[in-house]
């Protein structure tokens, strides 16, 4: 399955996992976790398309982990603010500050793609394609729909850093 995970770094670290759907599947956090924690948890809930940071500058870690997986890194063009990710941890009920960092940068990245993923779940169903994750993680990886559609390997990524 691919996933969008979020990850928030530093004495505490955590990461909030979503489907291609915006739904929360998995939320952990550890005192002095490292990035071998943070991969191991991520990986354990599916493959990530995009590793998502809440902060618009971060340190290297967020960047080892979205190389590790080969996948798009998403930063915002601002931090956000506290007041917007208390909005959306109450949401889902996520009480630890660490995880609700780490869902809300998964969040954010999901609300930059979510219209071009919504087309093309539906141009995959009209297809009858079953595997429309794998449509949605490559139109992620900028593949157009309809190369996506037609299972074209060419990788359309350019850049793996996206500002949102």
């Amino acid at each position: 399955m691919h996933i969008i995970a979020g990850v928030d770094t530093g004495k505490t670290v955590a990461v909030a996992c979503i489907d291609l759907e915006g739904r929360l599947l998995h939320s952990a956090h550890m005192k002095n976790g490292g990035e071998q924690w943070i991969i191991s948890s991520i990986r354990s809930t599916g493959v990530p398309s995009v590793i998502a940071s809440d902060k618009s500058t971060k340190g290297g870690m967020v960047r080892k982990i979205s190389s590790a997986f080969n996948a798009v890194l998403f930063m915002p063009k601002e931090n956000i603010p506290v007041v917007e990710k208390r909005q959306f941890a109450y949401m889902e009920s996520l009480k630890d500050p660490h995880e609700r960092d780490a869902y809300v940068a998964a969040i954010k990245a999901y609300n930059y793609y979510v219209n071009k993923l919504k087309q093309a779940k539906h141009k995959a169903e009209e297809r009858n394609i079953k595997d429309i994750d794998t449509i949605l993680a490559k139109v992620i990886m900028k593949y157009s729909i309809n190369e996506a559609l037609e299972n074209k390997s060419q990788n359309r990524l350019h850049s793996k850093n996206v500002w949102g």
